[in-house]
């Protein structure tokens, strides 16, 4: 387990110990001796142990950064161009800036690309894992049976809150999001497509409710990891974050709850109805032994299993069942686990969903993670973000400008780097003195490193967390982000609440800053 903190002196009440992951779609805790390595300053490592000691001035990384946004920004939205050639053209982009740095050959580059990307080793093992889950559940039946059972128990007229509020409840029984898209929202787009509404709404709903767990659940890798790194106890980190998210969660119900009252005469008319019912029926033995898959992934998780053996048996019960309960052909449920299903029910939307998975799905999304996560590893190691970031947190004189800028700087780490994990550890390295220096407690850094980190990585096409959801759910980021509500609304009502003073902690501020703070105040 995370080692725990005193919150009050930010001190270590243990020696840290790396917890096992059990977290589906996480494994920052494999991550953390090699991502802090990337990121701890002043001496900058790369895998193959290269010390990084040339700082860049900010105007090199400013124009570095600058030209990695402006490439991706012009190519995705005004050139529709290739999401991974555009990254190609960024990762060139970095190891030039990098060489005209160090100018000591391509090693040092490519070994910083190398730390990038070892350092999110066991997310990419969950990619596969996650792919051959997919296709292992619908060949056993088990999406069908969810499905076929949900047709019956979800009413139209509260689908998009109903929709959130599971999410947030399996995402917070299991920690991940990653692992609540994968399966309870592949489920709940099915579901929204067969009602009428909007695929869009529907995968910003599921969005929704899995990143509300992914942050708050005591299980989270996330949630660990920012705890660990502003050096704050686990569970204060978690009494701090419920003072902006529990009333976002709120709004957000809210909010689709009125949506969803354009599509409440959506009924799915009776002869639709059956017709998919005859179809799953027609393809699948339904019955309860369909869910089993399902709760054996769910027990192990809750058991604190590690994900990769938990989603590995999880699959084999349902390669299992789809042998001798569904009557597949062994080698075809063994093809099914790398290329996919292939459901042919005569109903194009029913068919569609049972295609998914396989480990071949998930290359798409790993491909692109590669080239993020090499690019977060030039930028980090070279010391690019620790230079942009750093001018910026020498300027905050307030507490609502220390939250303001831990929330963008997680941003804008997310959009360089690729994933949360390395944003949240750098953050808590660099503003963690400011906190203190002016006298708000660490609790507030932790927190703000989850609303900048963990739940914009979903926003953002490239990264890793972006990419998978993208790809599990069939709809891509740009379409689904305007309605992933808490993702972008919940960092918002934290800045405002910081404005406000609401839930902004306090300690005894260092005498150099507290007349600073008192007066920006």
């Amino acid at each position: 387990m995370a080692s725990r903190v005193d919150a009050g002196t930010g001190d270590p009440a243990g020696k840290p110990a790396t917890r096992e992951v059990f977290a589906l779609g996480g494994g920052a805790e494999s991550a953390y001796p090699a991502a802090k390595q990337a990121v701890a300053p002043p001496n900058r490592r790369t895998a193959r142990g290269d010390a990084i000691d040339r700082q860049p001035s900010f105007l090199h990384a400013a124009l570095t950064f600058c030209a990695i946004v402006t490439v991706i920004g012009v190519g995705l939205f005004g050139l529709n161009a290739s999401l991974h050639s555009l990254m190609l053209v960024c990762l060139t982009i970095a190891a030039l800036s990098a060489w005209l740095l160090y100018r000591e050959g391509f090693g040092p580059i490519r070994a910083a690309m190398n730390t990038g990307i070892s350092g999110a080793l066991p997310a990419i093992y969950i990619f596969v894992l996650i792919g051959v889950l997919i296709a292992a559940f619908i060949q056993a039946g088990t999406v069908g049976a969810l499905i076929y059972y949900g047709l019956q128990m979800i009413s139209p007229a509260v689908f998009l809150p109903t929709a959130t509020i599971l999410c947030v409840l399996m995402s917070i029984a299991t920690g991940t999001s990653w692992g609540t898209v994968g399966t309870a929202g592949i489920v709940l787009i099915g579901i929204g497509e067969a009602i009428g509404i909007p695929l869009p709404i529907v995968a910003g709903a599921i969005v929704s409710g899995a990143a509300f767990g992914d942050k708050m659940s005591p299980v989270s890798d996330t949630t660990n990891l920012a705890a660990m790194s502003a050096r704050v106890d686990l569970y204060g980190h978690i009494r701090s974050m419920t003072y902006t998210t529990i009333p976002t969660l709120i709004l957000v119900l809210v909010v689709f709850a009125l949506i969803n009252t354009r599509y409440a005469h959506n009924t799915l008319p009776p002869e639709r109805l059956a017709a998919l019912m005859q179809a799953l029926q027609g393809l699948y033995h339904i019955n309860l032994l369909c869910l089993l898959p399902f709760a054996v992934m769910i027990v192990l998780i809750a058991l604190k299993v590690a994900a990769e053996p938990a989603m590995i048996a999880a699959a084999a019960m349902a390669a299992l069942l789809a042998i001798f309960m569904q009557g597949a052909d062994p080698v075809a449920v063994l093809n099914a686990l790398y290329g996919g299903g292939s459901g042919e029910t005569g109903i194009e939307s029913l068919d569609n969903l049972l295609s998914r998975g396989g480990i071949v799905s998930m290359m798409w999304t790993l491909s692109l993670a590669l080239m993020a996560l090499a690019l977060g590893g030039i930028l980090s190691v070279f010391g690019f973000l620790q230079v942009l970031i750093g001018a910026v947190v020498r300027r905050v004189r307030s507490a609502f400008g220390l939250v303001t800028a831990t929330i963008a700087g997680c941003l804008v780490g997310n959009m360089t780097m690729g994933e949360a994990y390395m944003s949240i550890i750098l953050g808590g390295q660099l503003f963690g003195p400011a906190y203190d220096d002016c006298g708000v407690d660490r609790r507030v850094l932790s927190r703000s490193l989850e609303e900048g980190a963990t739940l914009t990585t979903g926003l953002i096409p490239w990264t890793t967390g972006g990419a998978f959801f993208a790809t599990t759910l069939g709809v891509s980021v740009v379409d689904y982000a305007p309605w992933a509500l808490l993702n972008w609304m919940n960092p918002l009502v934290a800045i405002l609440f910081s404005l406000l003073g609401i839930g902004l902690f306090r300690r005894h501020a260092a005498p150099d800053r507290a007349a600073a703070l008192a007066a920006s105040d």
